[in-house]
């Protein structure tokens, strides 16, 4: 008997030294492809190899992940880059430590009855957009078109947007911010033909600002051990990213198992990971300058500017280079 009960103590010490260090990670919208190399790790096995716990947190249109990681709902938040740099300007001092998506996938559709040809065709007309942070690049293109955001004839009629394009389709807006990957196919499914609407790529108007970076909260990374779980969890994430990038298929399918809504098709998340491997670089992961720097040099054009300084310290290559070396 007293055999028995030192092996249970031994076993429950082992138990103790082998317990998985916890992340929550907060996504930036729904689960969907767009976060299949997270998701793929978590799967796969990769977090748990590198003795992590992980909880993804799905987003959506009222959700704030800058709000999130402020309130320590999550150790770490996907967010794009103008809405974190809005966030850290107004207080909330984040970091990006990580980001796989080296292009944008952001476009406004309109209308081709509209009259819309390019996008300073805009004033005087309605767009739908996401709001919480999303609607910066949006507000950033205009401040450097000089076209306000305030509903009058000179001006553009900004709306919210939700999880579907109701606004276009249903006529309430001209235009609608859509993803190349998933906004864009729900009007195409929705039976509009190509040729009833006109696409304008922000990257191809010289707004080309980064998407999906991960960001966690400044003080933390002085803790050691918060540090180490970083660097692991991005050592795993991007051993996701690849294998969702030479598998694009098969990750959507795994996408599709932790949608717990039941919203997402097969179809529409195998053709949105075919569209999200053109924007992520699978064998990097290390914040790229120049990206950044565009990014930012958007958010301070025009008289309205999203942010009004050049930020310091809102990114770090530290967690990459150890965990990607």
């Amino acid at each position: 008997m007293k055999q028995g009960l030192i092996a249970g103590a031994f076993a429950l010490v082992a138990t103790g030294a082998m317990a998985q260090d916890e992340v929550t990670l907060q996504l930036q919208w729904v689960t969907q492809a767009q976060f299949a190399g997270y998701y793929v790790a978590l799967e796969n096995g990769y977090y748990e190899e590198e003795g992590l716990d992980v909880i993804i947190q799905p987003g959506g249109p009222d959700i704030a992940p800058p709000q999130v990681l402020a309130g320590g709902g999550a150790d770490a938040m996907l967010n794009w880059m103008p809405s974190a740099l809005a966030a850290r300007e107004r207080g909330l001092p984040v970091v990006n430590i990580y980001q796989p998506f080296v292009r944008s996938g952001l476009q406004l559709t309109c209308w081709a009855d509209s009259g819309i040809e390019s996008p300073e065709d805009l004033a005087g007309h309605s767009v739908a957009h996401w709001f919480f942070g999303n609607e910066y690049t949006f507000l950033g293109w205009m401040n450097q078109l000089g076209i306000p955001v305030d509903g009058s004839d000179e001006g553009v009629t900004l709306l919210q947007a939700g999880f579907n394009v109701d606004p276009l389709l249903q006529r309430q807006a001209d235009c609608i911010s859509t993803m190349t990957y998933n906004e864009y196919w729900q009007i195409i499914d929705a039976g509009v033909s190509p040729d009833e609407i006109v696409n304008f790529r922000y990257s191809e108007y010289g707004v080309d600002t980064l998407e999906d970076g991960l960001w966690v909260l400044e003080d933390n990374l002085d803790d050691p051990e918060f540090f180490d779980k970083m660097v692991r969890f991005v050592r795993a994430s991007q051993r996701g990213w690849e294998w969702a990038a030479e598998n694009p298929d098969e990750a959507a399918m795994i996408v599709l198992s932790y949608d717990e809504t039941g919203a997402q098709t097969e179809q529409h998340q195998k053709r949105m990971m075919g569209e999200i491997a053109l924007l992520v670089d699978a064998g990097g992961g290390r914040l790229d300058e120049e990206s950044y720097q565009r990014t930012v040099d958007t958010l301070l054009a025009g008289g309205d500017a999203v942010i009004t300084q050049e930020p310091e310290g809102a990114f770090t290559h530290a967690v990459t280079d150890e965990a990607l070396q």
